[in-house]
């Protein structure tokens, strides 16, 4: 008997790895399973990772890109946040589908495009993984040339920095070098949960404006 996509059935929170799985399998699975779909596809070389979230996770990841958010609008620095896009590249056998993702450097190459292809655009400067039941494949970010990966596990924030092609952890970011973010963004996720999201941005707003006037930036 052989199994369908339709059949399988994956616990919030949980993900399941399929391998020899080969690349028009994929693009036929993403085809199926739409765009509105709570699902998240990683697929490298023939493996391929298929998540579903749990509400701890989609939490999360919100409250994470609007504190990134607040930091590029206080920074007065364009953006372009485009969620859980699907990035593909083909000839790589690459495709990833991040928890949230940000053009800032490159913001301007994309600006106003419908379709990002990998093959001539460049991937997003920064992408966010929450990592609350497993670990973030690291293989398929690299591959794509994603400059920052951060992974945050419900307690800890981990900041991934591109260099070489390997990523090497690091103390900062390379968007936001003077701000201790692996302290101060869970501190803030944590506090959400206690006085609730927006006490919490507008909190963090305050903390961004009072820290750019000590620096006279």
């Amino acid at each position: 008997m052989q199994l369908t996509f339709h059949q399988l059935i994956i616990p919030p929170g949980q993900s399941l790895l399929l391998r020899q799985i080969d690349w028009q399998w994929f693009e036929n699975l993403l085809e199926l399973s739409g765009e509105h779909r709570t699902l998240r596809f990683s697929y490298s070389q023939g493996m391929l990772e298929i998540m579903v979230p749990s509400v701890e996770h989609e939490y999360d990841k919100r409250i994470i890109g609007n504190l990134v958010e607040i930091i590029l609008e206080e920074l007065n620095m364009e953006f372009i946040p485009l969620g859980s896009t699907t990035f593909k590249h083909e000839k790589m056998e690459q495709a990833i589908e991040a928890d949230d993702c940000f053009y800032i450097q490159h913001e301007a190459l994309i600006r106003g495009k419908k379709r990002i292809d990998l093959t001539v655009d460049p991937p997003p400067d920064l992408a966010i993984e929450i990592d609350i039941t497993s670990r973030t494949r690291l293989d398929n970010y690299e591959k794509l040339g994603v400059p920052e990966l951060w992974r945050y596990d419900g307690e800890n924030l981990e900041i991934n920095v591109l260099q070489n092609g390997r990523y090497v952890t690091s103390a900062a970011s390379i968007y936001f070098p003077h701000w201790p973010l692996r302290e101060v963004i869970p501190h803030y996720i944590q506090q959400s949960q206690i006085v609730g999201r927006n006490k919490t941005m507008k909190a963090f707003r305050a903390w961004v404006r009072n820290s750019l006037n000590q620096t006279g930036k």
